[in-house]
């Protein structure tokens, strides 16, 4: 019951309401409160402001929260280890990615799941601020973010690849094969880039700044795949990361050309720091360590010329 019990805070913490979290708890919404009426009477503290509807945690149950937290994580890794034999490891593990490295995904957990056929992956995409934020309340596992990230303090990571940026065409015009382009060049081009709000634009607008030049931008998308398709099929450019060149048919539908000076940036793998991870982590973290993905994306660049 106390197991229960913590799950049905953190469910009520995630919808903000009882007959939704209840709901996703799979049991009745009187059922839902009374195991929470008696959570604060054994603690003897009130964990949640009542009305009319859920008006969110009193300060007491925001302390109960965090430890909510922390003990269906424990009961997780509990769960897997008291299961774990051999390749028989079973659960899910919940990742997290920024959107210019979901290509990347599936060279992670594809090794993962073929090591461990028990393993199952909740993967989604977030920007790295909310990235963080899950992590730091267990709502994730993984993540998948830029390493030179100030707010990763206390993170244990793992760099995987240095992301270099190339400028993506479809039809280029040959004088840009002869030479890497440089930010002048790419300026003038018709573009399509990211959106503002993500890290990736912000990097290329600072290489845009430091040569001096204001870019050509036709389009605007929160999608990397919607660049592609932009640049594929209505005769745009783009800047992008080289390694989402892996899941792409660049030899015969665009060009990825160097550009000149490079940009490129760190990425690889977070976790909170534990002394015990749940084994389900821990494995993954472990084929992450025998990854080389730096010279299967480099020759990327090359093979599309």
């Amino acid at each position: 019951m106390f197991i229960r019990q913590m799950h049905y805070l953190l469910a009520l913490a995630k919808t903000g309401h009882f007959g939704r979290a209840a709901e996703i708890s799979h049991v009745s919404q009187p059922a839902l409160s009374t195991a929470i009426q008696h959570l604060e009477e054994e603690l003897g503290v009130t964990i949640i402001k009542r009305g009319q509807r859920f008006q969110g945690f009193t300060e007491e149950g925001e302390r109960v929260l965090q430890w909510a937290q922390l003990l269906a994580q424990n009961w997780e890794g509990m769960r897997q280890a008291a299961s774990q034999n051999s390749n028989q490891l079973t659960g899910i593990l919940k990742m997290g990615a920024i959107p210019t490295t979901l290509a990347v995904t599936p060279l992670i957990t594809g090794p993962c799941q073929r090591s461990y056929p028990g393993m199952a992956v909740k993967l989604v995409s977030l920007c790295a601020e909310e990235l963080i934020r899950q992590l730091d309340s267990f709502e994730l596992d993984l993540g998948l973010t830029y390493l030179d990230d100030p707010r990763l303090k206390g993170f244990k990571t793992l760099p995987l690849y240095c992301e270099r940026h190339v400028l993506l065409a479809r039809n280029p015009h040959p004088g840009l094969l002869k030479n890497s382009p440089g930010w002048r060049d790419v300026a003038g081009l018709p573009l399509c880039l990211l959106t503002q709000n993500m890290q990736n634009r912000r990097l290329i607008d600072a290489a845009f700044r430091e040569a001096g030049v204001t870019p050509n931008i036709m389009l605007e998308t929160d999608s990397i795949f919607a660049l592609y398709a932009h640049v594929r099929s209505a005769g745009l450019y783009s800047v992008v990361p080289h390694s989402m060149l892996i899941q792409f048919e660049t030899a015969r539908e665009v060009t990825a050309m160097p550009l000149s000076p490079e940009l490129s940036r760190q990425v690889g793998l977070i976790v909170r720091n534990r002394d015990l991870p749940p084994p389900i982590l821990d494995a993954a973290w472990q084929i992450a360590l025998q990854l080389d993905l730096q010279p299967q994306f480099d020759s990327l660049i090359a093979a599309s010329y």
